[in-house]
């Protein structure tokens, strides 16, 4: 099967590169598992916060909020994110207050918020309303639809097993049959440096780090659905509430190799502990629990862009967490780049998420 793009990754950053560029040609997007989203972008908090990151990242959030706003009717809806912290968390609370634009809240003010939190722990508290919950599975389907619509095809249980390259282009073989195709798009996720490697491209030092959750049944019987999400300063654990349950993550950052993840019970325990602190209701019984793999260039930046040694081979990669916020925003720059237009997001921005910074 010859395509014009052939994406590696059924995850938010393949789908969405994929429909952005199959209005510049024929895309064929190979996922290896039974369904899209399955890895890390099954297991997301979705949430759209437009602070989250680095001033670089930050500014793709705010051009990628329009889109998630009011494409196919928006995937938006109300949330909040408060951020709570100890009498010993000032310094980092002040810190999360500035990057997060927290309005200042009194105790008695957060409470009324989120009941459960517990008085006699919480020393600082702050709101920032411009976070909203984010329906990460109609944006994947949405973009999956635009892909379709323009004559491509996404194609899961396609597993890749080889990788090469020839004067025609690429020829990937999964373990069905062997697809070709003039650029390769690498948005494996965790896996893109292994994808680099079948490639014989240089792989970029990508890290992906294990975030576990768990999800409890509503503290106290509460109704959960104003509830904002909160934040332990710091980012030492998190809560959300979720389909009348809530989620809570210990917020870890641990290296691991790619794998199908799941959680540590260790540092689940350990980040339900930071959690129970600062509230009133104790954790007797867990749900579910589980883990996904957040991915990291080293300089904690997306990497966007074509491979300076294998002009045919684009890292569309490195999302770390702020995937399906960026999306709209990082695939948009991926499209420009293929096209060769002037990027929308601007060149100096463009530039710092290159694979060519690494060279």
């Amino acid at each position: 099967m010859k395509t014009d793009f052939l994406v590696i990754g059924g995850g938010i950053a393949g789908v969405s590169v994929g429909a952005r560029l199959s209005h510049l040609g024929r895309v064929t997007l190979l996922e290896g598992e039974d369904g899209l989203g399955y890895h890390a972008s099954g297991r997301s908090a979705a949430l759209f916060d437009e602070c989250l990151g680095a001033p670089e990242v930050v500014a793709l959030n705010r051009a990628s909020h329009p889109y998630h706003a009011t494409e196919n009717g928006g995937v938006l809806s109300d949330r909040g994110l408060m951020v709570v912290g100890r009498t010993e968390d000032a310094e980092l609370f002040t810190a999360n207050q500035a990057h997060m634009h927290l309005t200042p809240l009194t105790v008695d003010e957060a409470r009324a918020m989120m009941p459960v939190l517990n008085p006699d722990t919480v020393a600082f508290a702050g709101l920032n309303e411009n976070a909203w919950d984010l329906d990460t599975d109609l944006l994947i389907q949405n973009f999956a639809r635009e892909i379709r619509a323009n004559g491509g095809t996404v194609q899961t249980r396609q597993q890749v097993q080889a990788i090469t390259r020839d004067a025609a282009g690429w020829q990937v073989q999964t373990g069905k049959e062997t697809f070709q195709g003039r650029v390769l798009v690498n948005a494996a996720g965790a896996w893109v440096d292994v994808v680099a490697r079948m490639a014989g491209v240089a792989p970029l030092g990508f890290t992906p780090m294990r975030r576990s959750m768990a999800r409890l049944p509503a503290p106290g019987g509460h109704d959960l659905n104003r509830w904002p999400m909160v934040v332990g300063a710091g980012e030492r654990w998190y809560c959300k509430p979720d389909a009348g349950k809530l989620l809570v993550s210990p917020a870890e950052e641990d290296p691991q190799d790619p794998h199908d993840a799941f959680a540590d019970d260790m540092v689940l325990a350990e980040g339900l502990a930071r959690y129970e602190e600062m509230v009133t209701e104790p954790v007797t019984r867990l749900e579910t629990s589980w883990a996904g793999l957040r991915t990291f260039a080293p300089d904690r930046l997306l990497v966007i862009g074509f491979d300076p040694a294998e002009p045919a081979f684009f890292w569309h990669a490195g999302q770390g967490g702020v995937g399906f916020q960026t999306a709209p925003a990082a695939s948009q720059l991926a499209a420009d780049i293929v096209a060769g237009r002037t990027p929308e997001i601007g060149a100096d921005l463009a530039r710092a998420f290159s694979p060519a910074r690494f060279a």
